[in-house]
């Protein structure tokens, strides 16, 4: 009860905050790419490839996790909103975004100091780009664990199944359970 009252009313909090930083790096990555576009001042072609990525993961974020926020606030149900496509989108956003933030960071070095590093035009833009990369990172972790832990926390004590895929029930006509689920079983 007390996870499905986290899950209720924290999860569209911190998902509005991942679709808010999301929005936000879009907006930097994209007048990033638009300055190197026109300018072609960027320092390196891996510092320009990694800005490019970090916008078509904000994109991608954006689209789908917008996509994913409004079904749990519709509570519309079905194999699209079921967890294990939820628990994919999330993991496959996660790897994406693990890699942007590792290609900026490993392109800027760690960090940018910009009183004492000149190489880079953008260097404030470039730090913001970093540093919202690897929020957006922590924010889909915590996401993540949120959703697993719920996809496998008891469904109800009379059957002791868990939800994993799809809602977890014993079939009519059957002991047994959906192909989706699995059977938790009490402790000993």
């Amino acid at each position: 009860m007390v996870m499905n009252t986290i899950i209720r009313f924290g999860y569209p909090i911190i998902f509005g905050i991942l679709l808010a930083s999301s929005i936000i790096e879009l907006s930097i990555s994209a007048w990033l790419t638009s300055k190197f576009n026109t300018m072609h001042n960027n320092s390196s072609t891996s510092e320009k490839i990694s800005v490019r990525y970090i916008l078509f993961c904000s994109v991608w974020t954006i689209v789908f996790g917008g996509a994913y926020f409004i079904t749990f606030l519709l509570a519309i149900s079905g194999i699209i909103t079921s967890i294990a496509s939820h628990t994919l989108f999330l993991f496959v956003t996660w790897i994406l975004w693990l890699a942007a933030a590792a290609a900026i960071t490993s392109n800027l070095g760690g960090s940018l100091n910009c009183k004492v590093n000149t190489a880079f035009f953008y260097c404030e833009h470039l730090n913001a780009l970093m540093g919202f990369a690897w929020l957006i990172f922590i924010l889909l972790t915590i996401i993540l664990i949120l959703v697993l832990i719920r996809g496998i926390s008891p469904l109800n004590a009379e059957t002791d199944t868990a939800v994993l895929f799809l809602t977890c029930k014993p079939l009519e006509d059957s002991l047994s359970l959906s192909p989706f689920c699995f059977q938790m079983y009490p402790s000993l």
